[in-house]
């Protein structure tokens, strides 16, 4: 009778060979908030075009021909700094955002893998929107609003803003806590959709690309190219939701009664086009932006397994 029991001791020892390795919450918020530091820095001016664009209406006299003269327009006000002006806000809440959507993103699919340790692309999608939703409320929203107040400030003819924490400090004595909370709504329902996105595509280009080995490794190059196509669905999935947040998000959000109402008076006035201004310089930013967050988290997760044991 011993005879049976050989085979099954065989199969036991031989599963975990094809179950994918778990990556700790822990090391997934430290690997996040270092690659979300070191993006930002790079892809700023970018986000910074986009930004002067969208806040750019059309009920206006047009202030900027494209981004071309945007670009122009800044340095020759302002310098090359300039196209950096709103940095330190964006990067103060670039850091946590990685570390809280990386680790929440690793926490909720730690619970959701099947017995093999394997994530479905829709497991993937869902994981991605509860970590968009949770970068969004714990950070994202006061992150955006500061910097968006910062850059619209910018072009004003007399800026108030001396600098991150004098900013915030006018912001909160002025308008309340609350003045760093608006469009929460809509930053919500932006961040959420787009790490559902991300995650969604990134999950099915990874599985597609291990097929029947989980812990099949995926070079640097590769995880950017994924990263990028990733970031490209992201961008026209929910570019009209990113309009939305910015215009509630400036120093003329008092217009608009809510976020309902914002996209209601852009649809109204501007027409449907209005809801993809700036996707241009918005789709270099993020397909870049991704790749490079994506390549970098990798990594360090990667230097970490082997100095962090959690096994």
């Amino acid at each position: 009778m011993p005879a049976p029991a050989a085979p099954r001791s065989l199969a036991a020892a031989a599963a975990p060979a094809g179950k994918a390795k778990l990556t700790h919450p822990g090391k997934a918020i430290l690997a996040g908030g270092l690659a979300g530091g070191i993006e930002i820095c790079i892809t700023f001016p970018t986000e910074y075009v986009k930004t002067q664009l969208q806040l750019d209406e059309k009920a206006n006299p047009p202030r900027y021909k494209g981004i071309g003269d945007c670009v122009k327009q800044t340095v020759r006000d302002h310098g090359v700094r300039g196209l950096y002006r709103g940095l330190s806000s964006l990067l103060y809440g670039s850091i946590p955002k990685a570390a809280v959507r990386f680790g929440t993103f690793e926490f909720l699919s730690n619970r959701m893998r099947d017995e093999q340790g394997r994530l479905d692309s829709t497991r993937g999608f869902i994981c991605g929107l509860g970590a968009g939703m949770a970068e969004a409320v714990a950070v994202v929203c006061p992150m955006e609003t500061v910097k968006v107040k910062f850059i619209h400030d910018q072009s004003s003819p007399n800026p108030k803003y001396r600098g991150f924490f004098h900013g915030v400090r006018e912001i909160v004595r002025e308008q309340g806590l609350k003045g760093t909370y608006q469009g929460l709504t809509a930053t919500i329902l932006k961040q959420g959709s787009n790490q559902a996105i991300r995650f969604f595509v990134m999950t099915s280009l990874r599985n597609w690309y291990k097929g029947d080995n989980p812990n099949k490794a995926i070079n640097p190059f590769i995880t950017g190219v994924f990263g990028a196509i990733a970031g490209a669905a992201s961008v026209f999935g929910n570019t009209p939701l990113d309009v939305v947040k910015t215009r509630m998000q400036g120093l003329e959000a008092h217009k608009y009664k809510n976020t309902w109402d914002c996209a209601y008076q852009i649809m109204k006035h501007e027409g449907p086009l209005a809801f993809y201004k700036g996707t241009v310089p918005r789709l270099g930013r993020v397909c870049l932006d991704v790749a490079i967050v994506f390549i970098i988290y990798d990594e360090v997760v990667k230097l970490l397994d082997k100095v962090w044991k959690t096994d």
